[in-house]
């Protein structure tokens, strides 16, 4: 197994790394939906920060930033805190709206990225509350390296890729896939995606979530 990258920062502060003011507005909004589903869940479970910290390897103080609305989370971060919850990803970036029929322009919809900007995932599905199944397209620049932690117990990955190659290891398993290859597996270990070709990779994730018992 490759050794892991050194930790990076993993929020995002909307005054200083949003180059214009579209991309501002779209990360504020992001930014204070994370935020008040954090601590709208927070206070239903009768959790302090402190507590919520020790749960989900978040520092308290950036927990604080990010509930106030004054950093945008990275994506593992976003996974830490909803793993300490044990709700899915959807569940911190839903908005309250609900519409039976949803379009979701491409210049609407939300990104979220690494700390250093070579992994995105996008989601392709409106955030309207909980779900079981969640819809991603992945984007991988050359040679980025995406370490992702165990999810729930349970949850699956389906995978395809539309671009370039992508190297998944899984566990101690490896698998290579190129361009119309598709993977199915346990994402409830820790996982890693590697771009492996010299151009973007592209890749459409379906991430399947256990129902509730009872």
């Amino acid at each position: 197994m490759a050794p892991r990258a050194l930790k990076q920062a993993e929020t995002r502060p909307i005054e200083t790394e949003v180059g214009n003011r579209a991309e501002r507005r779209d990360d504020w909004n992001l930014g204070l939906i994370v935020g008040h589903n954090i601590k709208r869940l927070r206070h239903r479970r009768n959790l302090s920060m402190e507590a919520l910290a020790k749960l989900s390897g978040v520092s308290r103080a950036m927990l604080g930033q990010i509930e106030l609305g004054r950093s945008v989370p990275t994506i593992n971060v976003v996974w830490k805190i909803a793993r300490a919850f044990d709700v899915p990803f959807s569940t911190l970036i839903a908005n309250d709206t609900v519409k039976a029929i949803r379009i979701l322009p491409a210049n609407e919809t939300k990104i979220l990225t690494s700390a250093t900007g070579d992994f995105s995932s996008r989601a392709l599905f409106p955030f309207d509350g909980e779900r079981n199944a969640e819809f991603y397209e992945l984007r991988l620049k050359p040679g980025c390296i995406e370490h992702a932690d165990a999810h729930a117990v349970g949850t699956t990955e389906n995978i395809v890729v539309s671009r370039g190659a992508l190297e998944i290891e899984i566990g101690n398993d490896t698998s290579d896939l190129v361009a119309g290859d598709a993977i199915l597996f346990q994402a409830d270990v820790p996982h890693t995606y590697r771009n492996v070709s010299k151009g973007e990779t592209i890749a459409y994730l379906v991430m399947t979530y256990v129902e509730p018992a009872g």
